[in-house]
């Protein structure tokens, strides 16, 4: 079906100036989107099928439409246009004439007001009505039909910005990638019921950058806070319709511009104002980013933007049935980045939040979907060439989800030098092991030695693994000690939403209990899995809030609930801030031992010119473990030996860290483990007992001594070294661990 369009006489303009003529120049055609150069602006949008472009300019509410000015010129396949007399502010949208040829891939409709993808700032959002789709819902051909209905009082726009701002002497913290520990989070959901934000900065960037939750961040000792999705986003009409919202985030219509809805100010300058006071307290902030599709959906999707500008281009489609999309995202549509133009929109908005926002590195949504190339995922894809030989994008942090729906989405290990990878593996080991599986000894081995198997190649590190237990989607920590299956009743699908794989354990009593037995059970699992998580090699990622055990009440698909099920409570028990204090005590150990932090894979070999092993497996009865003893079901109590005089680095020479051993029990009782003797040391000083999780003093136990390890507990000893001369660094060494137990002791969280 092919529309050939006439001029839509039925569009009413309200005011005196409707009939205003501007002086229109034919301005460049860059750089893309609406840019103020201190005279006037710059318009320029691509489109590579489209006949026509409007510019549409609106009143400062955004709500009557008084002028439709044509853009003059057509260069390279960009449409741009120079207005002397308009100013930052101005809000503007803009109509995109072309064949509506839905067969053919092509969905144009100037009827439908549409946001420029370059906008750096939206206002107002998306109210759902049938004018927002391209075609006239039940009508009998479908997406195939066309509506002439105007949709501009119910889309977003579009507002010109002025992007001065003085910085003073703000600095990136540039956190090495080995002393990186995430912190993943919500704008809205961490500064809803804090106490110390203000109402009115409640859910906005403003409330982030209060001094009281900063404060409390850095004490906590995390580097990197990472932000769930803040780039602007609709709310499905299904959970509109239920009195539900998006409240993640994963569903993005502008890559530019921060989503309305967290800003206090009205002004993009906030979250600059909220990386500068994050970076004065040597805070990164990361964002994480949707690029890999966006909230028009399908065909039956509304056109709010890159599909009525060129959905041939911006989309993939089915090569043979163009008037359906490839649905690699399971949302509908697949964002086309193997189009150049597509792929120049993706990197231009990736380095205008690290150079114009100046933040720290990027944590990719379903990442396989962006090194999709139409024949799969694909190590030499443009997207990974482009971010890797980015001067700007090449000195950031680089995460991927390295996972999509599509077919051999999962690519964990796949990803190129230079970046990092959620590995969900190491979440799925950890949980099986601590909640007393069968079987999981070699797989946790494998997954604390940062998953050399998958990662160890290329000159890829240790840092390259993102070790996480929980994030966003799942369990809370809490919950996971606390249900054995998800209760996602108040998400309106009767519990059949989110996975039901969830490796939780509730230890006797499905969610809340007074029985103090349980709960002491499940705040030493809590421990356990934190201690687990820092001292593991890899880069470690926190869910906030899970440091005082924070709680969803069971639901594990939190995606819409803006309430307090989402949100953070800081309404914290004594025993939760305990738990959050013993957080902040291991954060510190770990920063303090160079051992956990280096960039070597652990192996497990012998070194013949050293004489030592990086790391030896033990049984409890303090020996090897040797080939049998991996396939022992049972087991499910081992030993971590690190050795300090292990090579560091690429240097052929004998390292000079504190010898290190790790316990772990996962037995539901009390395991008698012996204390190996190790060499250049004369006793263990035990620094971690998650059963003891308050300890003045480094307690010395001697070799040989059969420690009593209790049941579901986690165990960490230094080896005090001996008086020889040889052992004078490993001394200094054991004194820095030891200055940083006692610092541990006497720091308290500002919460």
């Amino acid at each position: 079906m092919t529309i050939q369009f006439r001029p839509n006489t039925t569009q009413t303009h309200r005011g005196p100036t409707a009939v205003r003529r501007r002086r229109i120049q034919e301005g460049r055609p860059f750089p893309l989107g609406a840019t103020w150069d201190g005279i006037g602006v710059n318009f320029a949008l691509f489109s590579a099928n489209a006949t026509k472009v409007e510019l549409c300019l609106f009143d400062a509410a955004g709500e009557n439409e008084i002028e439709r000015i044509e853009l003059p010129e057509y260069t390279n396949e960009i449409y741009h246009g120079y207005l002397r007399d308009v100013r930052p502010g101005q809000i503007y949208g803009y109509r995109v004439y072309g064949p509506y040829e839905p067969d053919a891939g092509h969905r144009f409709n100037p009827n439908k007001l549409l946001i420029d993808p370059y906008a750096k700032q939206l206002i107002g959002e998306v109210k759902w009505d049938h004018a927002l789709f391209g075609y006239t819902i039940g009508h009998d051909d479908g997406d195939l039909s066309f509506d002439e209905r105007d949709s501009a009082a119910f889309v977003p726009k579009c507002r010109v910005v002025d992007p001065a701002f003085t910085w003073g002497d703000e600095r990136r913290p540039n956190v090495f990638w080995d002393r990186t520990i995430f912190y993943e989070t919500h704008v809205k959901g961490y500064t809803m019921r804090h106490p110390a934000v203000e109402e009115r900065d409640r859910g906005k960037f403003a409330g982030l950058m209060t001094s009281e939750v900063i404060d409390y961040i850095r004490s906590l000792g995390v580097t990197s806070v990472e932000l769930m999705p803040i780039h602007a986003f609709v709310d499905d009409s299904y959970l509109v319709d239920k009195g539900l919202r998006n409240y993640w985030g994963y569903n993005s219509i502008g890559f530019f511009a921060p989503d309305p809805r967290y800003l206090a100010s009205n002004s993009i300058a906030e979250f600059k104002e909220l990386v500068s006071a994050f970076h004065h307290a040597r805070l990164e902030v990361i964002l994480d980013v949707v690029y890999n599709h966006t909230a028009e959906g399908n065909e039956l999707g509304p056109t709010i933007s890159f599909k009525g500008i060129d959905n041939a281009t911006y989309y993939r489609l089915l090569p043979d049935q163009k008037r359906y999309y490839i649905n690699d995202t399971g949302t509908g549509n697949t964002v086309n980045t193997s189009h150049p133009r597509v792929m120049q929109l993706v990197t231009d908005s990736l380095r205008y939040w690290a150079s114009e926002m100046r933040v720290d590195g990027f944590r990719f949504d379903l990442a396989t979907i962006l090194a999709r190339e139409p024949t799969g995922f694909s190590e030499e894809s443009s997207f990974l060439h482009a971010t890797m030989q980015d001067p700007v994008l090449s000195e950031v942090k680089l995460i991927a989800e390295p996972w999509d729906c599509g077919p051999g989405g999962y690519q964990v290990g796949r990803f190129p030098p230079g970046w990092a990878e959620w590995n969900d593996g190491y979440r799925d080991t950890i949980r099986s092991f601590w909640r007393g599986d069968d079987g999981m000894i070699p797989a946790v081995a494998s997954k604390f030695s940062a998953s050399a198997d998958l990662f160890d190649a290329r000159g890829r590190k240790p840092w390259a693994s993102v070790n996480f237990i929980t994030a966003h989607d799942g369990f809370t920590l809490h919950d996971l000690v606390s249900y054995n299956d998800k209760h996602n009743e108040a998400n309106g699908e009767d519990n059949r939403d989110g996975h039901s794989h969830n490796l939780s354990y509730n230890y006797g009593v499905e969610g809340p209990t007074d029985d103090q037995e349980m709960v002491e059970t499940r705040f030493r699992q809590l421990r356990n899995f934190f201690a687990t998580l820092l001292f593991s090699r890899g880069t470690p990622m926190i869910l906030a809030g899970d440091e005082f055990a924070r709680t969803q009440g069971g639901n594990n698909n939190a995606y819409a609930q803006d309430n307090e099920i989402g949100w953070v409570d800081w309404n914290i028990t004594p025993e939760s801030r305990e738990l959050a204090e013993f957080v902040q005590k291991l954060i510190i150990l770990r920063q303090s031992l160079a051992m956990l932090r280096r960039g070597t894979f652990l192996h497990g070999t012998f070194d013949e010119e050293l004489g030592v092993k990086d790391v030896a497996w033990l049984k409890p009865e303090g020996k090897e473990f040797v080939d049998g003893d991996w396939a022992d079901a049972e087991a499910k109590c081992f030993g971590v030996l690190l050795d300090g005089r292990a090579q560091e680095t690429g240097i052929r020479r004998p390292g000079t860290d504190a010898t290190m051993l790790i316990v772990m029990n996962a037995h539901f009782d009390v395991v008698n483990f012996t204390l190996p003797e190790a060499p250049g040391g004369k006793r263990w000083r035990c620094v971690i007992d998650t059963n003891l999780p308050i300890r003045e003093e480094l307690a010395p136990f001697d070799f040989g001594t059969e420690y009593m390890v209790t049941g579901r507990s986690f165990l960490v000893f230094m080896l005090e070294p001996d008086d020889t001369a040889e052992s004078e660094d490993a001394r200094r060494s054991f004194a820095h661990v030891s200055e940083a137990f006692a610092r541990s002791a006497g720091d308290r969280l500002r919460v």
